[in-house]
């Protein structure tokens, strides 16, 4: 390709509304969750957020964010998309951990797994199984005990000291 025909290929593509940002959309609407979009309050504006749950979800390009089932960077230019890629997955990164700092459980579901219609299935249902856990009042996240003393013993364990 001509530099002027990567610019015109490359000036198309959207960072929002994308077809598997789309299909996810429409999935949880359908199933009742209500949502905001690119919240610009939080770190890296996530697709989707589900304030009541205070869960984000990330929509990620495979390509532009590095998953590894792309195994090919460009051959023109390579030394650039390697660098931009790593700089996106580091930012990735940071956006993250900040939102979980904060307390917000953060899902990321990569393109690839929503675009073949048996996987993206396959998908889609674990993202609603996992809402509907949290949603769940008796589920809690597990905190340890505050004392060492306070921490039961497993189930398996033999509490009886060892005799010889």
């Amino acid at each position: 390709m001509t530099p002027q025909q990567r610019h015109r290929c490359m000036s198309r593509i959207r960072s929002k509304d994308t077809r598997p940002e789309m299909l996810v959309r429409h999935f949880l609407w359908h199933q009742g969750y209500r949502y905001r979009l690119h919240r610009k309050d939080l770190p890296g504006r996530p697709d989707i957020v589900l304030g009541r749950l205070k869960v984000v979800i990330f929509i990620n390009g495979c390509f532009w964010h590095g998953h590894s089932c792309q195994r090919r960077f460009p051959e023109s230019n390579a030394q650039f998309w390697r660098d931009k890629i790593y700089r996106n997955r580091n930012r990735d990164y940071s956006n993250n951990s900040e939102l979980e700092a904060r307390g917000w459980l953060v899902i990321v579901l990569w393109e690839c797994e929503l675009s073949r219609v048996k996987q993206r299935k396959a998908t889609l249902e674990k993202l609603l199984h996992t809402l509907q856990l949290l949603e769940s009042p008796s589920i809690r996240p597990y905190q340890l005990p505050s004392h060492e003393d306070d921490i039961p013993n497993i189930a398996a364990e033999d509490t009886t000291p060892y005799i010889q």
